[in-house]
Parts: structure tokens; C-alpha cells; sequence
């Protein structure tokens, strides 16, 4: 089973806020604080505007034409190098590409960092760039709502720099975002099998994580080197692992029960290193077909590991009353990576291929470390 680790360092933050509550109620800013000239300023608000600018750049693949993938190392063996090698995501890169026997590296810069990043570059001269680099907020998103200046820095201006660095050397850089800047609202209805597309502009800033994401993705379609990948309420086996979405919920009393898509890591990052090798560019929905509800997963999980297990629902509203900011339910159109991959499994079977099954076969372990995390 797959370990990792992440650690992020936490801060108090200060200088930055909306005109208004919060930047999804108004679209503007108001710089305060003894850094109001400061570089992060001047680019956030260049940058927020750029988030509102129309959708270009959907869908590339990536040839000589535009960069040139013959290896800097002289040899045609693809070379990765792995940024956010302490985040979970990077850590399961880091673990495939071992079991791939691939050749690949881990960066030592911080993104913020621009001449640490060419150092690295030319360090390990790398063909191939995959960043799982950013905050996401300990122990959730809520996290950026009192850190945003930290948010900015590293998923929107730490983000920009590797992918800037990457373009000027020809690299192909592979940036795992989210997919979590869409909301079921009347034009894409809850359970119309309606999915949000690659073309389709984000909706959804309820979060500050999220409205950094948007923006950042709406930057990164500029840039013909890079592909994004819009990852959504991760699933790994270990359902104790506390980043794993599975293990998010069945640690709750309470949860609420909209379909989503979702992302099973097991199935689909090998196919995120293909992508890269392929050389394909632009956005992809990162998920796996169709979606599932919070009370599928957890009838799945009593089905196949505790038929003990108990829950309850919640509504959105008194979901609201316990977190800071709203969270994003959407079902993402998985058309582009289905047409890459015919293979990949609709999201109920490939939960039941890649977690159930293993986890049937350790069903005792599975129940005990559950219901310690739960303390029962």
C-alpha cells in the first residue's frame, strides 16, 4: 500500500483582502498592509484579471513544432523530474516511477524560487516536468482562507514560475490541479449527466484554494508545454490515509450525498505519466467516468469491509454551519481522456477493482484502523 507524507509549514498572514466578504462575492480587491507594493500584489491583482479573459488553448498535443522533445541528456530515454516531493501526490509519483523503473529525480527548490528552479533544471536535465506542488491547506482547504498570501505564492505565482522556466527551455511540464473550480448550478443540473468540459469556464470560488486554481489554470492554457490535470476528491486504497477522500468521510458521523466525479489514483497517475509521453498538452479532466454519491462509497465500504458500519446524512446548509468555506460538487464531461484511454473504468468499478477488492482481502486490519480513527 502506497505511503506518503505532507508537510506544510503554517504562518500568519496579513495585507490582502477583498473589497467586499470575500472574492466570490466581488471580483475586485483592496490591497491593505505594509506590503501593499509588494511584487505578490502587483501580480495577483495582473493575474486576477487574466482569470476573466476568454477560454483558449482547450486541447494540444505537444510536438517538435512548438518544443522540442529531443532529451537535453543526449539520449531519448524519457527523464522526469518530480516537483512536491513531500505531498502526498508527489510521493505516489515518486513510488510509480520507482515500480516503473523509470528515470526520474526529485526537485530541492520551492517554486517560489525562480533560480532554484533553473538550478534544478540544469542540475538533472530532465525531458519531462510533473508538478504536484502547492497548498491544499491542513487538515483542509479552510486552511487558505487565513493563509492567502501563502495560497498565492505557491499554487499561482510558484506555479507560474516552474511552468515559465519549462517553456523557455522546451520541457513538457505536467501540473496536477483540481477540479474543483465547477458547481452544479441550472445549466449543468445535479444528476442530468451533464459534465462540466475542459472549454467550460469555472464557476465555483466559494473557496479561496479553489479561486487561486482557477486562476491559475486559466493562466497556464498560455503556455504550449503544459498539461493540466483536474484531479477531484482523490481516492487511494489506504482508507486511513488522511488525505484520501474515502477516509474523509467515513470518519464522520454525518455527511452529506451529492455525486462527483472523482479521481482513483491507483488507475489513473500511471496514465498521467503516459500523458506526458505522449507529449499532450492543454486541460484534461482528470477523473473517472460518470459519478458517485457519498452514500454509494459508504454502502460499497459496508459492503465490502464492515456490514456494521452506520452513518447518517446532512444537508449543504448544516454541512455549512461546521466548515469555513463551501465546498465545490460537480460532475466533470470525461470525454478527452476516455478518447486517450478506452480502458479507463467507469468510477464505481474502478472503486471496487482498485479499493474494495484489496481492501476485502485485509478486512479485519481494515476495520480495526477504522474504527480506532473513528474512536469506536
Amino acid at each position: 500500500m502506497l505511503k506518503t507524507h505532507l508537510k506544510r509549514a503554517e504562518s500568519p498572514v496579513h495585507g490582502i483582502r477583498p473589497s467586499r466578504a470575500h472574492p466570490r462575492h466581488d471580483n475586485s480587491f483592496t490591497f491593505t498592509g505594509p506590503h501593499k507594493y509588494s511584487f505578490v500584489y502587483k501580480t495577483i491583482a495582473f493575474l486576477h484579471y487574466q482569470l476573466h479573459k476568454p477560454i483558449r488553448n482547450i486541447s494540444r498535443r505537444l510536438t517538435t513544432a512548438t518544443v522540442t522533445m529531443t532529451e537535453s541528456n543526449g539520449t531519448q530515454e524519457p527523464v522526469f523530474l518530480v516537483f512536491g516531493k513531500t505531498g502526498w501526490i508527489g510521493g505516489l509519483l515518486q513510488e510509480l516511477l520507482k515500480e516503473q523503473e523509470a528515470k526520474y529525480h526529485v526537485a530541492d527548490a520551492r517554486l517560489e524560487d525562480r533560480a532554484a528552479i533553473i538550478a534544478d533544471l540544469e542540475k538533472y536535465k530532465p525531458t519531462h516536468v510533473l508538478s504536484a506542488a502547492g497548498v491544499t491547506g491542513r487538515p483542509n482547504v479552510d486552511w487558505c482562507e487565513t493563509h492567502k498570501v501563502e495560497t498565492i505564492r505557491a499554487n499561482v505565482i510558484g506555479c507560474l514560475n516552474l511552468a515559465d522556466v519549462c517553456a523557455q527551455r522546451g520541457l513538457h511540464m505536467t501540473y496536477y490541479g483540481t477540479g474543483c473550480i465547477f458547481h452544479y448550478d441550472e445549466d449543468f443540473p445535479v444528476n442530468s449527466g451533464k459534465g462540466f468540459k475542459e472549454s467550460d469556464k469555472p464557476n465555483f470560488t466559494g473557496s479561496y484554494y479553489s479561486y487561486t486554481k482557477a486562476m491559475v489554470e486559466s493562466l497556464l492554457r498560455e503556455y504550449p508545454n503544459v498539461l493540466t490535470l483536474r484531479v477531484r476528491m482523490p481516492i487511494v486504497p489506504d482508507m486511513t490515509y488522511p488525505r484520501n477522500f474515502i477516509t474523509k468521510i467515513i470518519k464522520y458521523d454525518k455527511v452529506i450525498n451529492i455525486p462527483n466525479s472523482m479521481t482513483v489514483l491507483p488507475e489513473l497517475l500511471p496514465m498521467s505519466i503516459e500523458m506526458a509521453k505522449r507529449g499532450l498538452t492543454g486541460v484534461m479532466n482528470f477523473t473517472n467516468p460518470g459519478a458517485i454519491s457519498h452514500n454509494e462509497i459508504l454502502e460499497l465500504y459496508k459492503q465490502y469491509v464492515d456490514p456494521e458500519f452506520t452513518w447518517a446524512n446532512f444537508s449543504v446548509e448544516e454541512q455549512a454551519k461546521v466548515i469555513v468555506a463551501p465546498r465545490s460538487n460537480n460532475l466533470l464531461d470525461t470525454a478527452r481522456i476516455q478518447g486517450e484511454f478506452p480502458e479507463l473504468l467507469p468510477i464505481r468499478e474502478s472503486l471496487i477493482k482498485y479499493v474494495f477488492e484489496p481492501a476485502a482481502q485485509q478486512k479485519e486490519e481494515v476495520c480495526k484502523a477504522v474504527r480506532e480513527m473513528r474512536g469506536r
